[in-house]
């Protein structure tokens, strides 16, 4: 017996191979010994082994950015390295000693010897490579399940904040404004008008309120207006002229409206009741505005029950692949904003539905376009163009951006588990591994295309086709 065949027998995965079979293994290869923090292998090199772990621990990680992603840790018991049948050749992940570290390395070149005379040997190390499998798979979809969770909740807060804060302040404006309606009601009573004056003048108003058509005014065009209705309240010797036109300008009033409001009220009650309108219209408009921030906060949490499928599970369905797009955009509009992005969407509404996981392609969605925006960063602006169409039997999904391009020495990598250029912590997190997972999932297929300032990947979801079985 070698003297390490004793050691290899407490492996957990060699315990059914015969003592003849380690005592050939151990003579085929080599011990090395690893000081603390010593590279064992880089990503890039070629895959050596399968390796076994006599002594110490070792950490598998990726470099992303500046930063090392630790992957996972093995010690003493473990095999890693290369395995018989694996089509993997270049190593995908760094490997460095955590202290000491003694390790028996296989000659690669004896693998089809192996193979071929010693059965429980190869078959006792395809076991390993079906389980890493098995494992790399399960921490891939943690990972993925995590990282769309962080990208959601990220969006969401995002997003809800500027409604969030303008229903807190528009709330507390109109506790302040209201306090102010007794002294104005005080006022309005001591003018003693006729009834049909009152009728006339909340006719009047309700008449303008109702008005949902209203045109949308340039800046100038505005500006003009409001000169020209405060030159008209001040020929009248009305109170905050300037004011009560910006409201009114708001509204949407008209000269026609101040005209019939003039005829109505007599000379010494124009001031006061133009005011009292003023303040009819600023409560109008606050409450608006409380709508307006309460909607948009409905409409981004059902884009996000839409998004995550809440109300449906995890079953494949039949589903609109433009409403998937529309409320990924919708959690992501803080980060088109920021990024100065222009966005240029071309939808064929006649396509049919997709039956498919609608919140795995979901995930497809966020990290393709949420790439797209990471890249455009440099230049400070973009733009991205999203175009769906009918090809076949297929729905085509392209998205465009302008971005910088992917280098011509990393496009063949991309696909890659765990592979990313992005520092710790930036995007999704995902990587278009998993993209092209999901996609490969439904039957489909994504491919992409990139030069400097003109990149694309165009993604193929089949519409009748059944999915596949495996999880992902």
């Amino acid at each position: 017996m070698g003297q390490n065949t004793e050691v290899l027998q407490q492996f957990d995965a060699l315990i059914a191979v015969p003592e003849e079979q380690l005592n050939w293994l151990e003579e085929h290869s080599k011990i090395i010994d690893y000081a603390d923090g010593e590279f064992i292998t880089e990503e890039g090199n070629k895959i050596d082994g399968p390796n076994f772990i006599l002594e110490g621990r070792i950490s598998l990680f990726i470099k992303q950015g500046n930063e090392n992603r630790e992957i996972s840790v093995l010690s003493k018991g473990n095999i890693f390295g290369y395995l018989p049948y694996s089509r993997g050749i270049i190593a995908g992940v760094n490997i460095r000693a955590i202290g000491s570290v003694k390790i028996m390395s296989f000659n690669t070149d004896e693998i089809n010897t192996m193979i071929r005379d010693h059965f429980e040997l190869t078959q006792a190390l395809v076991h390993i490579m079906n389980n890493r499998i098995r494992e790399f798979t399960a921490l891939q979809q943690q990972n993925d399940k995590m990282a769309a969770l962080g990208k959601l909740a990220a969006g969401l807060a995002h997003e809800i904040n500027n409604p969030a804060a303008a229903l807190v302040s528009d709330s507390l404006s109109l506790r302040q404004h209201l306090r102010l309606e007794p002294a104005a009601f005080k006022e309005l009573t001591s003018l003693h008008l006729e009834a049909f004056q009152v009728d006339g003048i909340s006719e009047e108003l309700l008449k303008i309120l109702a008005v949902t058509d209203k045109p949308v005014l340039s800046l100038k065009e505005k500006s003009k207006k409001e000169e020209a209705i405060t030159d008209w309240l001040d020929e009248r010797n009305i109170n905050n002229a300037e004011e009560i036109a910006e409201i009114f300008v708001d509204f949407n009033f008209t000269f026609d409206n101040l005209k019939i409001f003039e005829n109505l009220i007599p000379e010494h009650a124009r001031s006061p009741i133009f005011n009292w309108l003023l303040n009819i219209l600023v409560t109008e408009k606050m409450i608006q505005d409380i709508q307006m921030s309460s909607g948009r906060i409905a409409e981004l949490i059902k884009s996000i029950k839409i998004y995550t499928h809440m109300d449906r599970g995890s079953e494949k369905m039949a589903s609109n692949i433009h409403d998937g797009i529309r409320n990924t955009l919708s959690i992501l509009g803080h980060k088109l904003r920021k990024g100065n992005i222009v966005l240029d969407e071309r939808y064929d509404e006649t396509l049919p539905l997709v039956i498919a996981y609608t919140g795995q392609l979901n995930q497809v969605w966020t990290n393709l376009i949420d790439n797209a925006l990471d890249s455009m960063e440099i230049n400070k602006k973009g733009k991205i163009i999203i175009t769906t169409e009918r090809d076949r039997e297929f729905v085509k999904v392209t998205i465009n951006d302008d971005g910088p391009g992917i280098p011509e020495n990393i496009k063949s990598k991309i696909f890659d588990p765990f592979f990313t250029t992005k520092e710790v912590g930036k995007g999704t997190g995902m990587g278009l591994e998993t993209v092209q997972r999901i996609i490969l999932k439904h039957k489909g297929s994504i491919k992409v295309e990139s030069i400097p300032g003109n990149t694309t990947f165009i993604i193929c979801i089949p519409i009748n086709s059944a999915i596949t079985s495996n999880n992902i």
